[in-house]
């Protein structure tokens, strides 16, 4: 049944739409569960005009009952959704039997962030007696005043610092270029790094970098992952995190303090709005702490 539609559609998805080979084997993948739903029914001498908006909502019942997982069911949804978007634009149907099909809701699940006392314990726990305490306490300072995804740290390099105007640039996905202020804290370890870095290798091509490994070349976002997970254990810390997660704790932070949702959406570089939107759940609870009294503060 529908073979001659599914070829269709197939040769639509890489024509014209232009999708790789992993995206066009999903959805003929979930518009196949489809076809095998209508032949287990009977329906499978039926005309493409039968299917309905009632036999889509047993579709998805059917779903439900064999216990497929919101996600894989949200996905076949969207593959029905286009099949029959694309049986419209040829004219085989009149009106796509989804118009008023919903996609299944997933549940939200919102990353952990850390309190402010756990930043500080994580601060805290780094030794910074030991060869590296001081480019570490800097990386993770930054990361946490100045909100930045592990990417944009690890290529900050020596020009983009400007300290005197206590600011940073950034080089953010899809190489967008943004300024965002930093702490002096951050600015105090980061030259207390620079201060030792000099009696450090530095491989040829790596001198404008800002942190480097002990083989004098860029961090990667393993060493810094590593460097997080070892520094929660230490700090007592149970929680899932990475080095996102200091991104999402101040981002939290900020707006627990009152700042407002654009100001820290052009803090972390985020191209809509709903993407920031989501710290505003997390931080759901209202504090009277002003921005002045987080651990970003000066000093320190």
């Amino acid at each position: 049944m529908l073979e001659k539609e599914i070829a269709g559609f197939k040769e639509y998805l890489v024509l014209e739409r232009s999708l790789s080979s992993n995206s066009v084997i999903s959805y003929l993948e979930d518009v196949n569960k489809f076809v095998t739903f209508l032949e287990s029914n009977g329906h499978q001498d039926k005309s493409i005009s039968f299917i309905d908006e009632s036999i889509i909502r047993d579709f998805l019942v059917y779903l439900h009952d064999i216990n497929m997982a919101p996600a894989s069911r949200a996905r076949t949804v969207s593959g029905l959704r286009g099949l029959f978007t694309y049986l419209v634009y040829t004219g085989e149907i009149d009106q796509s039997p989804m118009e008023l099909i919903e996609t299944p809701r997933l549940p939200k699940h919102y990353p952990d962030v850390l309190s402010y006392e756990e930043v500080l314990g994580l601060f805290d726990a780094i030794d910074l007696s030991s060869r590296w305490g001081h480019r570490n306490r800097a990386i993770l300072e930054l990361m946490y005043s100045s909100g930045l995804r592990v990417s944009e740290a690890i290529g900050i390099k020596l020009n983009d610092l400007f300290f005197k105007d206590g600011v940073i640039r950034v080089f953010g996905k899809g190489d967008k270029e943004r300024i965002v202020p930093t702490s002096e804290v951050a600015e105090k370890y980061i030259k207390l790094y620079l201060e030792g870095r000099g009696r450090d290798k530095i491989a040829n091509g790596y001198e404008q970098f800002l942190f480097l490994n002990n083989r004098g070349k860029t961090l990667t976002r393993v060493m810094i992952f590593t460097i997080i997970k070892d520094l929660a254990r230490k700090a007592g810390i149970r929680k899932i995190i990475s080095p996102h997660t200091l991104r999402h704790s101040f981002a939290t932070h900020l707006l627990q303090g009152g700042a407002n949702i654009r100001q820290v959406q052009e803090m972390l570089g985020h191209s809509s709005l709903a993407t920031t939107q989501i710290y505003t759940h997390i931080s759901s609870k209202e504090t009277t702490e002003a921005i002045s009294h987080l651990p970003i503060r000066k000093g320190h």
